[in-house]
């Protein structure tokens, strides 16, 4: 079954819901059933370089047996995930898969812009203050931001210019695709929309600035980090009360997850019940086996990317049956 036909049930871009005065700060609220009247939504959630590969691989070869996710009427993109969503809206998941060297580059922009030792005590700092974050209140987050713009990191341009190249476009082509991140200063999440007038690579480059490793991003006049600095790798609540919702997340949300990188132990758990809460029925999915340590690695791409394959062959026939 493909679902491109979905694509002519696209909604507006999710409007009327900011409590800030530039529409992009949106409270959390499961209660705002965010998805209601939508068939069928996506959510892509963070984990570092192994998991857009594990994702976009993933991605690709339901494509090639028929399951053609990139028809989803609301994709939230989240940190790594953000970039996965940005390149399915561009219809560029097959192209990106086959083009092996612009999976090879995609470690050598990590390399050239942040590498993997000799952090710098400033940028160490920021890391450190959200690794060990078991909360998401606006207090810890505007530390962490503060922490995040006083790190010693590349300028913002690079990532955004290295964020164009990997996703393959420049251009919002969907009004489906949401992308979240955390204002450094108010500690606010915000929702980049097609209608927020955000280039969309930087909108990306925005949501994977993970503090201490990439510069929080010009968004308007904020200036924002990774979106999974905010309790949340998933943000959920954004398709809840969807009929239907696929969730590729680097955990598997069991109730005995330790807390860190904001998120406090079992919050992720307590998403799901969340949203099931919400009347949606849920598909999710988790690399088998994950390595904290190694997710900017690029020596781990080639096994989240064969991880990928065996969990697609193995899924398919599911997914197929959940989405009919």
């Amino acid at each position: 079954m493909s679902m491109a036909s979905t694509n002519t049930g696209f909604l507006a871009p999710l409007t009327g819901v900011s409590t800030s005065t530039d529409g992009l700060a949106v409270p959390r609220d499961f209660g705002a059933r965010h998805g209601e009247g939508l068939h069928f939504a996506l959510s892509l959630g963070g984990g570092g370089l192994f998991f857009v590969a594990w994702q976009v691989t993933y991605l690709h070869e339901m494509a090639t047996r028929g399951i053609d996710l990139s028809g989803a009427q609301r994709i939230v993109g989240t940190s790594a995930g953000s970039m996965t969503a940005a390149v399915l809206q561009n219809e560029a998941i097959g192209r990106f898969d086959k083009q092996l060297g612009v999976m090879a580059r995609i470690p050598a922009l990590v390399a050239k812009l942040a590498p993997a030792s000799d952090f710098s005590p400033s940028q160490l700092r920021a890391l450190e203050l959200f690794g060990g974050a078991t909360d998401a209140s606006a207090e810890t987050l505007r530390r962490i931001g503060g922490a995040a713009l006083a790190a010693a990191t590349p300028p913002p341009s690079v990532m955004e210019r290295n964020s164009g190249l990997v996703i393959l476009s420049r251009k919002w082509k969907s009004p489906a695709l949401h992308i979240t991140c955390v204002d450094t200063y108010t500690g606010e999440r915000c929702v980049i929309t097609r209608d927020s007038d955000i280039p969309v690579a930087r909108a990306v480059a925005a949501s994977s600035a993970i503090p201490g490793v990439f510069s929080p991003q010009p968004i308007g006049d904020r200036r924002c980090m990774d979106g999974g600095v905010s309790g949340s790798g998933t943000h959920l609540d954004l398709v809840a009360g969807a009929e239907r919702v696929v969730v590729l997340s680097l955990i598997d949300g069991s109730a005995t997850e330790v807390g860190g990188m904001t998120q406090a132990p079992g919050a992720f758990h307590a998403e799901l019940e969340e949203l099931r809460a919400s009347g949606s029925e849920l598909f999710l999915r988790s690399p088998e086996t994950m390595d904290v340590a190694r997710l900017m690695d690029p020596k781990a791409v080639p096994e989240a990317i064969a991880m990928a394959r065996r969990q697609a062959a193995a899924d398919a026939d599911a997914l197929r049956e959940f989405l009919a």
